[in-house]
């Protein structure tokens, strides 16, 4: 059974494969904030759980638009990760200067990382099953990191591209103290997530694995 991850992310991709399964990695161009944004015009704001869901279907969905998958059999597989910080959903910051600002904001703080999945059931070209599900993990930021600490990691360019602009799998992990739920859900995926909704497309976690 093959997997076919819709995500660029170095995160997922080394999530999946410590797992056991060797996914085709083909992302798909998608102006998450525009989506985003036509979607709260019309059915109004979006809860956490909502906003990364959201995002993980329409990528999961845009993989199709770009290839139909037509000697395919076997899942489709979306994600999106957003740290919701004071009711607000902080994604990649891009910039240096906008990374700063969100760990000034976010030391000695807690905060919470959501991370939407979506997947579909493909068999040749046409979608027989689909199922989605959210998962949260709160983190607590040390209180004592100072702003030449800041500078530093963020001079690195890891925190740039990824959602909240730190990572626990990497050098971000030295300044979080606490972790609260499923840690992979903060790398980018949560793996006990992806095997329930496997299951419940009726894919069972062997046949993924071996």
């Amino acid at each position: 059974m093959q997997l076919i991850l819709a995500s660029a992310s170095p995160a997922r991709l080394a999530l999946l494969r410590q797992a056991g399964i060797e996914p085709i990695v083909s992302p798909t161009d998608l102006d998450e904030e525009l989506r985003i944004a036509a979607h709260e015009a019309e059915h109004g704001p979006l809860s956490a759980a909502e906003y990364v869901l959201l995002l993980a279907r329409a990528k999961a969905e845009a993989l199709l638009d770009q290839d139909p998958l037509t000697d395919v059999d076997g899942i489709v597989l979306g994600g999106d990760s957003s740290l919701e910080l004071d009711g607000a959903m902080l994604g990649k910051p891009h910039t240096p200067e906008r990374a700063r600002e969100r760990w000034l904001a976010q030391r000695g703080r807690s905060a919470t990382l959501h991370s939407g999945h979506w997947m579909l059931r493909v068999r040749f070209g046409e979608v027989i099953g689909s199922a989605g599900t959210a998962t949260a993990t709160r983190l607590d930021f040390s209180p004592d990191i100072d702003d030449a600490e800041i500078d530093a990691y963020i001079a690195t360019g890891e925190p740039l591209e990824v959602a909240g602009a730190f990572t626990i799998d990497g050098r971000g992990a030295a300044f979080i103290d606490r972790i609260d739920g499923d840690p992979s859900t903060v790398v980018g995926m949560s793996i006990p997530a992806v095997r329930r909704l496997a299951r419940e497309l009726g894919v069972g976690w062997p046949e993924l694995t071996r």
